[in-house]
């Protein structure tokens, strides 16, 4: 333990004093090689982000998660109930490889790839860097009276938080009701659709909110992340971690003297310069060792390495690292415990790739009429059937026909002899099967259909067929 004298640190969370009241924090403006890295990786994350519900493949949306219509479009492949079950294996594999990603790195996801940090770190506070400036002119802004320099300002920073997170609001929205709905209502005015501005609207005051107040506080007390981290995170983790060893010595840190041996008199390389704790969105000390609030967004590493360049120290004083590797100098290994969740994923990922080749674009569905018995018509036994075709594609299928393949016998459809199902679209209808009570050989017996579009099999299916016990 790093601070062992003083522990109250863990005892509450960063961004709340002893009484209880929020401590807003003020980072001042990160730079260096890993910020760098992170803005290219943040922007181009960005792009896809705003870009996907909005881009189509064959005429279904990169991405689509429409829960009310119970439909998901996913790299343009569109799930539909009846593949609920590709879907849940899909959110194991995302969760099992969330798992493995915080076993070995810690928690760089929010850092780096979580739509929260990114919108937050890349987009809000840049704003609020360009308008208000840095730290120290932001905190001064803050106390100052509400002059006209302070109401311009704030009031310019507060309407382009409310037209990023409008916009914000309007993807979200096509993410979940599909981007064809949301131009939709851009073209045709608001009103043309009060539920979808209703919507619209809320999710607009919700981003508002988290973006312009709630702000670091969604990473600390609404994410169950970063719970998850403190089961997930051990010794052999990489997290962004202050080497304690070096920077404290046998006598602690201490600010930093031209000309000063410091190794002589004991000191280790910290110069007590709070530049780590000043660029840390969540308001922590890293020195402090691992903590909840640490997102390993990097910062810290980069505010560290320019100072320590600047009075000549080496760099790394806080770096990725595991807490082995500090206490104990031992390198990184891939663990038994990383290795059984890597067999985990790569085991699930297999059964998915298996499950989407077999995937049928159109399924059918032929069932018995619940509470129907078979019927005499002359030397045929006639069962009744209720059928389903869902099309799960984004071409119409014109002319749809239904084939009773084994045993033989007929076929009918009531009210039609071809059924014509549109794109992504589901047909119910009736249909009756004859078969010549000689082929029965059992009281139930296995009939096999196949499903044509014209000539094309676009799928097959089985059924039941009911029959008398006994046969001449």
């Amino acid at each position: 333990m790093i601070n062992d004298e003083n522990n109250s640190f863990r005892d509450r969370l960063g961004t709340v004093d002893e009484a209880g009241k929020r401590i807003w924090v003020y980072p001042k403006k990160p730079s260096g090689k890993f910020y760098d890295l992170r803005k290219i990786i943040s922007y181009l994350l960005l792009v896809i982000l705003l870009a996907s519900p909005f881009i189509k493949i064959n005429g279904n949306q990169l991405f689509l998660f429409n829960v009310l219509e119970r439909k998901f479009s996913i790299f343009s492949f569109t799930f539909w109930p009846q593949d609920f079950y590709i879907v849940v294996i899909a959110i194991i594999i995302v969760v099992v490889f969330v798992a493995l990603f915080t076993v070995v790195f810690g928690r760089i996801f929010c850092g780096w790839i979580c739509p929260q940090t990114i919108f937050l770190e890349m987009v809000f506070r840049r704003i609020e860097y360009w308008i208000e400036g840095d730290r120290g002119a932001q905190i001064r802004l803050d106390k100052q009276k509400w002059n006209a320099e302070k109401i311009r300002k704030k009031g310019l920073k507060w309407f382009l938080f409310f037209i990023v997170s409008f916009i914000i609001a309007n993807v979200f929205l096509a993410y979940l009701i599909g981007s064809d709905q949301v131009l939709g209502m851009i073209k045709n005015g608001p009103f043309t659709n009060v539920s979808t501005l209703i919507s619209l609207i809320i999710f607009t005051a919700v981003f508002y909110f988290v973006f312009a107040w709630f702000r670091e506080q969604v990473c600390i007390i609404a994410c169950p992340y970063g719970r998850l981290q403190g089961v997930l995170l051990d010794e052999k983790s990489l997290v962004v971690a202050y080497d304690y060893k070096r920077g404290e010595a046998e006598k602690g840190r201490a600010k930093f003297r031209k000309n000063e041996d410091r190794k002589e008199k004991g000191i280790g390389d910290c110069i007590d310069c709070s530049q780590c704790v000043q660029v840390c969105p969540t308001g922590i000390d890293i020195r402090n060792g691992t903590q909840l609030e640490c997102v390993n967004c990097t910062a810290c590493i980069d505010a560290c390495d320019f100072m320590m360049e600047s009075v000549n120290l080496p760099k790394g004083l806080i770096r990725y690292a595991s807490e082995d590797e500090i206490a104990k100098k031992e390198k990184f290994v891939f663990t038994a415990r990383m290795k059984g969740y890597s067999a985990v994923l790569l085991i699930l990922v297999g059964i998915l790739t298996g499950l989407l080749f077999l995937r049928s674009e159109v399924e059918a569905k032929v069932l018995r009429l619940p509470g129907q018995l078979f019927e005499h018509k002359g030397e045929n036994i006639s069962n009744v059937y209720t059928y389903k075709i869902v099309n799960k594609t984004a071409r119409d299928y014109e002319s749809v026909s239904i084939k009773l393949i084994h045993p033989k016998g007929k076929l009918e459809l009531v009210g039609k002899k071809s059924i014509k199902i549109p794109k992504e679209e589901v047909v119910q209808g009736t249909l009756f099967i004859e078969i010549p009570q000689a082929l029965l050989k059992s009281d139930k017996t296995e009939v096999q259909l196949e499903i044509y579009n014209n000539d094309e099999l676009i799928d097959h299916t089985k059924t039941n067929f009911l029959g008398p016990r006994s046969f001449n």
